[in-house]
């Protein structure tokens, strides 16, 4: 998932109405490791969300991707509801219903009247440690899981390019490999890998199970025990450290695939808020991501897509909650009759004018004021109150990180967001990757959408 601020004109006096009742969450955890957070939300709808301390950067050579294909296998059944009952009584219910995969989680989810949580405990306490992985389910699902990516990467330009990108700017960490993993692996899955992935990490003492909705906290925990309480953890492995090693210069590529238009990624070593030496540094990065994608009146908008009119589009990438140091991307499309070489340098001066000047008081106001609106109007979705507790709870922040976050953002200061630009956004932490257009053929479609940060089943 990348981070970055999209609203623009509104006021510093917003974050008010996200007050302490926010973060207002119960924490339970039953004898078995499980945990539970519960936010009351008084609205009839009840979110559900479980979330798996895995994802692709769990994975290892020769089996990319197996948690993205175990997650579409979650949905084949159990010895108690067979292939496709899952969805078929979710959505009896009235619910909706689905699951993603990313770098760091797995996590499935539903959306329920208030009066049906219930439903959702018993299914996926079942399926938490009683998959039916059949060996004829599992080679169809791998065709779907091929044709995925087929639509989602190969068949985009854009998606393409952004994928060996992040072959070529991770030389060894996790973070280089796919979350739908590489076409080789999915192709050699064995119904054993799965079994084995699934037994290793799907366990109790290796999720978190957070409602958000109408609900009293008491009574979730109650559902939780009767549902999940009886279901025995698991010895789960201890994580080797994947420590990307140092970059020693400039890493540029090209790819050349059939593309109506030319794009163009850049990306910065960085860190995160876990393992950083220094706190304010991901808090200083998240700022910095919103002067130079934070709306209509950001730095690359005003500069580079109005006033040079040198690029047709922009875009900043920027995740301070990822489990792993990650990379802080630039993206970009160029206007007919302007290079990607030409672009690149414009992109280079708009990180070299951050470097020699503090940004001005004003234009830190307004950025700050964008991020906060944009967190507190996040509010408003039961679904995204939960991840956000689910995804902080999962790369190992704990949830209490999410009530910081707004005066950690307005705490940053100019100087800050100038040190960061001169420590991590240089030359030797800068990869590139060109999108060189083919020819497409006549009868073949293109997507030019810019790629999604996950997958879904």
């Amino acid at each position: 998932m990348k981070t970055s601020v999209k609203i623009a004109g509104l006021m510093l006096g917003l974050p008010l109405l996200a007050s302490a009742a926010q973060f207002d969450v119960r924490e339970f955890k039953l004898d078995n490791g499980l945990k539970v957070l519960v936010k009351e939300d008084h609205r009839r709808v009840v979110v559900s969300q479980v979330w798996y301390k895995v994802g692709s950067s769990y994975e290892h050579d020769g089996i990319t991707g197996i948690s993205h294909m175990l997650e579409h296998m979650m949905f084949k059944g159990t010895d108690q509801h067979p292939a496709g009952e899952f969805s078929r009584i979710i959505s009896a219910n009235g619910g909706r219903e689905n699951a993603f995969t990313g770098d760091d989680y797995t996590a499935y989810f539903q959306s329920l009247e208030k009066s049906r949580l219930e439903v959702s405990f018993e299914l996926e306490a079942d399926r938490m440690r009683h998959l039916k992985l059949d060996q004829g389910e599992f080679a169809k699902e791998r065709e779907v899981v091929l044709e995925e990516r087929r639509m989602r990467t190969d068949d985009q330009p854009r998606a393409k390019t952004s994928e060996q990108f992040m072959a070529m700017a991770f030389s060894n960490g996790p973070y280089k490999n796919p979350v739908i993993g590489w076409p080789e692996d999915i192709k050699g899955y064995q119904l054993g890998d799965l079994q084995n992935w699934y037994g290793l990490w799907y366990a109790p003492n290796n999720a978190t199970v957070v409602v958000v909705g109408d609900v009293q906290p008491e009574a979730v925990f109650a559902l939780a025990q009767k549902h999940f309480g009886g279901l025995a953890p698991s010895q789960l492995p201890e994580l080797k450290a994947r420590t990307e090693m140092d970059q020693a210069g400039l890493r540029r590529m090209t790819v050349k695939r059939p593309a109506k238009l030319p794009f163009l990624v850049m990306g910065y070593k960085v860190p995160v808020l876990k393992g950083a030496a220094e706190e304010w540094e991901p808090y200083a990065l998240e700022v910095l991501s919103g002067i130079l994608d934070g709306g209509n009146g950001a730095r690359l908008a005003s500069r580079l897509v109005r006033g040079k009119q040198i690029a047709a589009e922009t875009g900043v990438g920027y995740d301070l909650y990822s489990r792993l140091p990650t990379l802080f991307t630039l993206e970009a499309v160029p206007v007919q009759g302007r290079t990607t070489a030409e672009l690149e340098k414009a992109l280079r001066d708009e990180i070299r004018q951050l470097q020699d000047k503090p940004v001005a008081e004003e234009e830190m106001a307004r950025v700050k004021a964008q991020v906060v609106a944009h967190k507190v109007y996040e509010q408003d979705s039961g679904f995204y109150q939960a991840m956000q507790l689910g995804m902080l709870e999962t790369v190992g922040l704990g949830w209490p990180k999410a009530e910081e976050y707004l005066n950690k953002v307005k705490a940053v200061t100019a100087e800050q967001v100038q040190a960061v630009a001169r420590k991590y956004l240089v030359e030797d932490r800068l990869s590139i990757a060109y999108l060189d257009p083919l020819p497409i053929a006549d009868n073949k479609s293109v997507s030019e959408t810019l790629p999604e940060g996950g997958h879904v089943r």
